[in-house]
């Protein structure tokens, strides 16, 4: 079974999933938010073509910790998802992860219709990532929530 990662914006939803042991992820696809409905059934595909018995969302929480109005949004968006998906979500500590995406894109000298295009990818790499490598390190989980 696989984890499936998600970068929750306005616009675009970045997906990436991890190989079937669950040691790396990688980029798979951006859908572009427009019905709700619509992503739902993508993400069900999605799901169903990977095997994937877990979510995770990245909450972009404020750097002191607490919870603004994109992470309240995305929250609100990972709580109706659940809802109609029968994989179960988990919320991830994701602050400054779209960020560090747009540097990685910079520093590969990607173009900027191309970072346009693929930052949403690459930030649900990056969530997902730092999700399983807390798996494997012993770390434990670390919730965007208490």
């Amino acid at each position: 079974m696989r984890k499936m990662g998600l970068d929750i914006g306005a616009k675009n939803i970045g997906v990436a999933i991890s190989d079937p042991l669950c040691k790396t992820a990688q980029g798979l696809t951006t859908i572009k938010r427009s019905n709700f409905s619509r992503e739902v059934r993508k993400l069900k595909e999605l799901i169903e073509n990977y095997q994937v018995d877990e979510i995770i969302v990245g909450i972009p929480l404020n750097l002191n910790g607490s919870s603004g109005p994109q992470a309240r949004m995305v929250e609100k968006y990972a709580r109706k998802l659940s809802s109609q998906l029968e994989v179960p979500i988990k919320c991830w500590d994701e602050r400054l992860t779209t960020l560090s995406a747009r540097k990685t894109l910079l520093q590969a000298n990607v173009r900027r219709a191309q970072r346009k295009m693929v930052v949403d990818k690459v930030a649900a790499t990056l969530i997902l990532q730092g999700y399983l490598d807390s798996l494997h390190s012993g770390e434990g989980f670390k919730s965007a929530h208490s």
